[in-house]
């Protein structure tokens, strides 16, 4: 322990001698008392921005290439092939702009690096130049944008008619599921039901209540629309499903939605890439609180068969909790008692 501490005491002593060094060298340049030291600092500069630029330039290339099968995910949505088309559509035309701008960042220095024989010239202005940059990025920018926009009112506008309601509810911090029974109408909630054993907050004295019920996986049938509610009991969170290409916030207090389609079973992902254990999975990607990294929930595509298989074989809340239904009016009552009776 001493030893590193020596030795990083020395570091900082050569450190301090050495900006010292530069200092006095650099006033030295700025009274014009040593022109060689300021000719030599420019060209060990300009070389080195040139070494930064091939040295940067290839590692960037290869960690993007050895990298690639860890950062692109394959697709499971039909939206998410539009997704990914956007998005490498938006890397192509960023990153050509961005590697012209600064190969010629580099590139400038080491060109114009100092030199007596070189006056700097004057260009004020030129109308031509100013017109042409201005309206090419607005309109490449503007089509992204409204390709971007036209993507997104897609996924978040209603649902199909024959779409799979699926109710997320995150709180700190996990993530619950409802789904609707029967009826495949979500029943009312209010936080001020929220108990123990109702910890959805779900309003039984609404008829659609009574049969809805809850599961530890999210299961979606394969190749038909599963609409996603969201919602969050206490803080900030957001739904993130990588594989779906789906992302939307779950906020206090406003319910947001998102539809899509999966294209590939739990299964089919499986076998695709190669990992027996491969599991569709639900992450929060809103920092909310110390359980963040916690809050995790598979999700299971199957087939459509196996789907409704699964899905009349759910026992209801009022199944489950038979103590639910002691105070509800006559009218729910009757229904709740009818599900009992089914258990």
């Amino acid at each position: 322990m001493y030893g590193f501490l020596i030795g990083v005491g020395v570091l900082l002593i050569l450190s301090i001698i050495w900006m010292v060094y530069r200092i006095q060298t650099l006033v030295s340049v700025v009274k014009g008392s040593d022109k060689k030291i300021a000719s030599g600092s420019n060209k060990i500069n300009a070389i080195l921005f040139i070494v930064f630029l091939v040295a940067g330039g290839a590692l960037m290339f290869w960690y993007s290439i050895k990298e690639f099968d860890n950062y692109q995910l394959p697709i499971a949505s039909e939206h998410g092939v539009i997704t990914d088309s956007l998005f490498w559509w938006s890397m192509a035309i960023t990153g050509i702009v961005f590697l012209i701008t600064h190969v010629l960042l580099f590139i400038f220095p080491y060109k114009y690096q100092y030199s007596e024989k070189r006056k700097a010239s004057f260009y004020p202005d030129n109308n031509k130049l100013e017109i042409i940059w201005t309206i090419v990025p607005a309109i490449v920018l503007a089509g992204l944008v409204i390709s971007g926009w036209v993507a997104w009112s897609d996924i978040t506008a209603p649902a199909p008619e024959n779409a799979h309601t699926v109710e997320i509810m995150g709180y700190q911090f996990a993530w619950e599921v409802r789904y609707p029974g029967k009826d495949q109408v979500l029943g009312d909630y209010d936080y001020r039901l929220i108990t123990a054993t109702n910890s959805h907050g779900i309003d039984f004295t609404d008829k659609n209540s009574i049969d809805d019920f809850s599961s530890p996986v999210v299961v979606i049938p394969k190749g038909e629309p599963v609409l996603f509610k969201i919602r969050a009991r206490d803080v900030l969170h957001s739904v993130f499903a990588p594989h779906m290409r789906l992302k939307m916030d779950a906020v206090p207090g406003m319910p947001t939605r998102f539809w899509f389609v999966p294209t590939k079973t739990t299964a089919e992902m499986r076998e695709e890439t190669g990992n027996p254990d491969f599991e569709y999975e639900i992450a929060c990607t809103e920092i909310c609180g110390k359980g963040h990294f916690s809050m995790k929930k598979i999700i299971q595509v199957v087939e459509p068969a196996e789907y409704q298989k699964w899905f009349a074989e759910q026992k209801s809340f009022i199944q489950n909790n038979p103590a639910l239904a002691a105070d509800l009016p006559a009218e729910t009552k009757e229904l709740a008692e009818i599900q009992l009776s089914e258990k």
